[in-house]
């Protein structure tokens, strides 16, 4: 018997072991578990494979979100409290907790609110041209405003109802 061990060159993966599977949650597709990856991954700044709270708190600024998210930063004070790092799963798991279940009226009121900064309790013109920036959308106002008449009930803002109506497509 050969006791050598055959160690893989740093940086390549060999072997279906080494490869990430995608991870798997009810409610959410290998897209955006890719997607919420792909964040995982900017906010990884130093290549751990984990996050700390600095490098969560600068990815958010420097992405422009400042202090308006309650969501993230509600995230970032868990991370501060308990002084931990967070590998990919957890930090699936905080974002799939702290959005919830797009199927569910709570979990669906929790996306509305991510896009009603301003707590009026609407989604307006401002606050859909604001989520396409920091989406790095290109649409213009115009295409935004049609949007936002397609789907408002009034057709100058969304309320809390619209919103729930287009995300379990009840009409749209």
């Amino acid at each position: 018997m050969n006791s050598k061990k055959t160690v893989a060159p740093q940086g390549k993966n060999f072997g279906v072991a080494n490869k990430k599977q995608p991870q798997q949650r009810p409610g959410l597709t290998e897209d955006e578990i890719e997607e919420i990856r792909e964040a995982f991954n900017l906010f990884d700044t130093e290549g751990s494979g984990k996050i700390d709270p600095r490098e969560l708190k600068a990815a958010m600024q420097s992405l422009g979100f400042e202090n308006k998210n309650p969501t993230i930063y509600g995230m970032i004070a868990d991370l501060e409290s308990q002084g931990t790092e967070i590998d990919f799963e957890d930090f699936l798991d905080a974002i799939t907790s702290k959005l919830g279940d797009k199927e569910t009226r709570d979990g669906i009121n929790k996306i509305f609110e991510l896009f009603d900064d301003d707590q009026t309790k609407s989604i307006t013109l401002k606050n859909l041209m604001r989520v396409a920036k920091e989406l790095g959308e290109t649409m213009t106002q115009e295409e935004l405003a049609e949007m936002l008449e397609r789907a408002a009930s009034n057709s100058r803002e969304i309320t809390p109802e619209d919103f729930y109506n287009i995300m379990v497509k009840k009409t749209f």
